[in-house]
């Protein structure tokens, strides 16, 4: 009966983003999007950015309860996880040079700090990516070995 209730109230939050989102496109075709300088693009990125965020603490929010009523031990995995990102990004940021754009051309150029997050955030996926490859490898050699047996 719950999941019911849950279920109801879902697909009504779905349906209003999906008006919303739609009245917020068609608004952009009608006024043109390089009228204005460029409003309707800017509330277009903006509109996305606000659905991109209600999305993710709905599956954060939503993936925490679940947990939680269901395998209260898990909360201490998905604490682990979280220290480990925010460790990552320590590293990665104390590993970022911020040093400026070579052959930048652009008519402003970036921040010291902007420089600084771009540097980090390509230092995680750098690591990010040769972990992944990294434990696709080791898996596979793993899984040869133990089937060899």
């Amino acid at each position: 009966m719950e999941n019911q209730k849950y279920a109801k109230i879902f697909k009504i939050v779905l349906w209003v983003l999906m008006i919303l989102s739609i009245c917020v496109l068609v608004w952009g075709f009608f006024t043109g999007f390089e009228a204005n300088d460029g409003a309707a693009t800017n509330v277009l990125l903006y509109w996305a950015y606000i659905v991109l965020g209600i999305a993710l603490a709905a599956v954060i929010c939503l993936g925490l309860y679940v947990t939680a009523t269901t395998n209260p031990k898990g909360l201490i995995k998905i604490g682990i996880a979280v220290v480990g990102a925010a460790v990552l990004f320590g590293i990665c940021y104390l590993l970022a040079s911020g040093a400026p754009a070579v052959g930048f051309s652009g008519a402003k150029l970036p921040t010291a700090t902007e420089l600084k997050m771009t540097d980090t955030i390509l230092n995680m996926a750098y690591i990010v990516g040769g972990a992944a490859i990294l434990s696709i490898i080791v898996g596979e050699v793993l899984m040869t070995i133990r089937n060899k047996k």
